[in-house]
């Protein structure tokens, strides 16, 4: 059988006047090149740019594009330069420029409403948004017609859907006017993809299993060990893409409003923050000392106070007012001396009844002129100014609390904090606090090392924390684990079972009874090359995120920090510069081997007479928990190149990710 030929048309006014900002179709081309069986069609001399059009969001244009491919040697078939598929992209959604769906459905014979449920679920596993997305589908003579949203990214998962299984194959052979039996005859000879699998019928009579919007490439763990993989079927990621499809597919949780005090501590602003009024509101005093008009020379003068004399009543001649930093100034008064510039003369008896023992008559030393030591109205915040943005972090150095305060703040409003579940999964993992066993000989198993550590580095980051336990290496343990951990946390951490045993069983589970999708199964860094994210559909269109780190005691924290770390920011609502721990540079102490893979080489980072020093915490085998002691940073070491460097020398300027305090040794 031929290749499908297809047409891809990209709805843009942006576009339209300026081709290189059109992202989408450049992708849907590199997609169906990937795609063996496909090809962008192309006219009598071979051309191909007829069927790559950029129009903008206009009906006519639209229509007009669309029909002329259509209408070319009477559409697809199989014959002549006719097009099988056409895809549009752009213009699906709720904006008032928004007409392709309009465009499209009067050009429809027969609409695919199937392939629109599809186009939309492949969406909301990803983002509650794509419940904005207006997709149409159908054909129009012997031609599919499908309308893809505009952005690259749900191009690529939506595209995916339709890819998965081969089911666009199936749709386009039918429309050519073939049976499909081929293509069943194909499925049927295919490995079980599901637990339970599913079945309907066309209106030609046949079953089939339902296509999936995704591809299930974990083993099934009901198959005998010997059906399992013997190679991951997860593409290797690199450090970088992993970090983009953490930031991409998690989301800020919502939104609440607490009272302004200590229980604030690593919460991100959900609000800009104004001064509702001028601080100070009137003129107040920055020290100690008395209150007069600059106009009065140094002399002998009276003393009064907050006690005898009210502020809203100007100071008689002849008289200053006592008072302390932050008091305000009296009516008539501009300028206030301090306690420095004066003498006492006099003081009040015990005969005076309240006033024994205060100041009768001070001597002036000085003269003062206007506003000497006088904090004006507004000169700290004026009312309206912004004091504090959305996004900030309100830290445990008490400076954004202290400034919530100072506007009269008593609640404001903050991204919510994850609840973070934390498991161990392992029939050879056992509870340090429960166990029994005590003779060296008998083998009682391996201390779990990662929860008790995760749960440290948790919450001594100020998140709370559901411990899971450990759990068993079968099916229903762990999807029962899971289901507890994603009804009642935000976020789930499991170590172990992620790599290619048989009883390795996170990504089947995941994919097979959660309907989850896994971002990425295998990264090119070390430690933690089997470092897995996946996200659960929940109710009301979010998607729950989900790490599954590898069992080895370093992997583990290594793959924390990095990796999971970003994660608990995103959903905390920190700004996106600021996912990742920081970087800084340091003078390499210790030679570092290169690897295939970037490796994230624990380290001792110090300040020294020269700058930053960092230091090798010794063997770093992914088992070696103790290398993470003492370790406050990883020496980034980058991935052997085509050059000759096998080796970081000492001396080496490299960049290190700062996990901890950094120690001053001068």
């Amino acid at each position: 059988m031929s290749d499908f030929r297809v047409a891809v048309l990209t709805v843009s006014d942006t576009a339209f006047k300026d081709a290189s900002a059109d992202k989408s179709g450049p992708a849907i081309i590199d997609i169906l090149h990937a795609h063996k069986g496909f090809k962008l069609a192309s006219d009598t001399t071979g051309s191909t740019d007829p069927f790559y059009k950029i129009v903008p969001d206009d009906l006519d244009h639209i229509r007009t594009a669309v029909k002329t491919w259509i209408d070319q040697d009477g559409g697809g078939g199989g014959g002549g330069g006719g097009v099988d598929w056409v895809i549009t992209t752009g213009g699906t959604g709720f904006g008032v420029r928004d007409v392709t769906p309009e465009a499209i459905k009067v050009l429809l014979d027969r609409e695919a409403p199937g392939l629109v449920h599809l186009l939309l679920s492949a969406s909301l596993q990803h983002t509650p948004l794509g419940a904005l997305s207006r997709p149409v589908a159908g054909t129009c003579k012997n031609t599919l017609i499908i309308t893809l949203p505009g952005s690259p990214k749900a191009v690529k998962e939506t595209l995916a859907a339709l890819f998965n299984q081969d089911l666009i194959n199936h749709a386009l052979e039918l429309v050519r006017g073939g049976t499909g039996e081929n293509r069943h005859i194909l499925l049927s000879g295919q490995q079980s993809q599901s637990f339970q699998a599913v079945r309907h019928h066309h209106h030609h009579h046949h079953g089939h299993q339902i296509p999936k919007p995704r591809s299930v490439l974990s083993h099934d763990p009901s198959a005998h060990v010997s059906a399992r993989h013997r190679q991951s079927p997860y593409e290797l990621v690199s450090f970088e893409d992993a970090i983009r499809l953490i930031k991409d597919n998690i989301q800020p949780l919502e939104t609440q409003t607490l009272p302004v005090d200590a229980g604030l501590r690593n919460h991100v602003l959900a609000e800009d923050i104004f001064a509702p009024n001028n601080t100070p509101p009137r003129a107040t005093t920055s020290v100690d000392g008395y209150a007069l008009r600059s106009t009065d020379p140094p002399a002998v003068y009276q003393v009064v106070s907050s006690r005898n004399h009210p502020i809203d009543q100007p100071l008689p001649s002849g008289i200053i007012y006592r008072i302390n930093t932050g008091g305000p100034l009296p009516v008539g008064t501009d300028t206030v001396i301090m306690v420095e510039d004066t003498k006492l003369v006099s003081s009040f008896e015990a005969t005076d009844n309240e006033l024994e023992g205060e100041e009768k008559e001070v001597e002036t030393l000085v003269t003062v002129p206007r506003g000497e030591n006088v904090r004006a109205p507004g000169s700290d915040v004026r009312k309206g100014d912004l004091v504090l943005q959305k996004g900030e972090r309100i830290l445990s150095n008490g400076g954004e609390i202290g400034t919530l305060a100072f506007v009269g703040r008593r609640e404001t409003l903050v991204y919510k904090k994850p609840i973070v579940a934390i498991l161990s999964t392992g029939n050879e993992i056992v509870d340090l606090q429960t166990h029994t066993t005590t003779q060296e000989a008998e083998w009682g198993g391996i201390f779990d090392t990662n929860r008790p550590s995760l749960r440290a580095a948790l919450e001594g980051l100020g998140y709370s924390v559901i411990d899971l336990g450990i759990v068993p290496d079968k099916v229903d343990d762990h999807v029962a684990a899971i289901q507890k951990g994603i009804d009642s946390a935000d976020i789930l951490i499991t170590t172990g079972g992620t790599s290619m045993g048989p009883t390795d069983l996170f990504k089947p589970v995941i994919e097979r009874h959660f309907n989850g999708t896994i971002h990425f199964g295998r990264v090119t860094i070390k430690p933690g090359k089997p470092t897995t994210f996946a996200t659960i559909p929940v109710a009301g269109g979010v998607a729950k995120p989900l790490f599954a780190l590898p069992g080895n005691p370093a992997s583990a924290l290594v793959t924390f920090h990095i990796f999971v770390l970003p994660a608990l920011r995103k959903l905390a609502g920190w700004p996106s510069n600021m996912l990742e721990l920081p970087r800084v540079s340091a003078e390499l102490q210790s030679p570092m081997s290169l690897d295939p893979r970037t490796e994230f080489h624990r380290a001792v980072l110090r300040i020294e007479k020269g700058g930053l020093k960092a230091y090798s915490t010794g063997g770093q085998r992914s088992s070696r928990v103790a290398s993470l002691a003492g370790a406050n940073g990883f020496v980034v070491v980058p991935p052997l190149g085509s050059n000759a460097v096998r080796q970081l020398e000492v001396g080496a300027n490299v960049d290190v990710m700062v996990i901890g305090e950094i120690q001053s040794v001068l």
